[in-house]
């Protein structure tokens, strides 16, 4: 068994109160979670308004598989002209960790 995850440091447009974080974040979490088979939320800097942290998980017994799932979440991510992704953390567990 394979787990990967994933967690995104973005930096938000033009926003002035968490309300409007929250109608910038949400969308893009729903859409990973409606595409793919992933668990996704945002798990950091709530207090802040202009950044935000989407952590992201999932599991499968192939590496290949994995690896493709985590890429296309990080193209999907990337994409959104909303919001500039600063960085992108992956790391990969297996039973053994």
């Amino acid at each position: 068994m394979y787990v990967g995850t994933l967690s995104f440091d973005l930096l938000l447009g033009d926003v002035h109160s968490l309300k409007e974080k929250r109608a910038l974040v949400r969308p893009i979490v729903a859409e990973l979670q409606r595409k793919y088979p992933v668990s996704v939320a945002e798990t950091g800097n709530q207090d802040l308004h202009r950044r935000a942290e989407i952590g992201l998980a999932v599991v499968s017994g192939d590496t290949a598989h994995l690896t493709d799932v985590l890429d296309r979440c990080e193209r999907l991510v990337a994409a959104r002209p909303e919001v500039d992704l600063l960085s992108v953390r992956r790391r990969l567990h297996t039973d053994d960790d």
